[in-house]
């Protein structure tokens, strides 16, 4: 992962995303997948702009497939954000930076 970007995996979900006491951004994405592709660039930029306010990471579904499940991922790339281990907004696809950024703003 580049720069500030987490790496969320199956095995330090819970620890890193649901135990948290910041608002955690999870980009659910695959190698293969183009949309997540180009959703790249923006999580970076973010990741690197919030350093210190919230955690932002991605979770490979291909290799974290038991997460994935878990929390109903069908489509990619899906974005949810959680704060306090909750639940708090889930977006699909290619999400605009300042619609994304907006977003993560409102459960800082």
């Amino acid at each position: 992962m580049a720069g500030n970007v987490i790496e969320f995996t199956d095995d330090n979900f819970q620890t890193e995303v649901l135990q948290g006491d910041q608002t955690v951004l999870v980009d659910f994405w695959a190698p293969w997948c183009g949309p997540c592709k180009m959703l790249t660039p923006t999580i970076e930029e973010l990741a690197d702009q919030y350093k210190g306010k919230a955690r932002i990471g991605k979770l490979n579904t291909d290799d974290n497939p038991n997460i994935a499940s878990e929390h109903g991922i069908s489509a990619i790339p899906t974005l949810m954000i959680f704060k306090e281990g909750e639940l708090v907004e889930r977006l699909t696809g290619v999400v605009p930076k300042e619609q994304l950024a907006a977003t993560l703003e409102k459960h800082l």
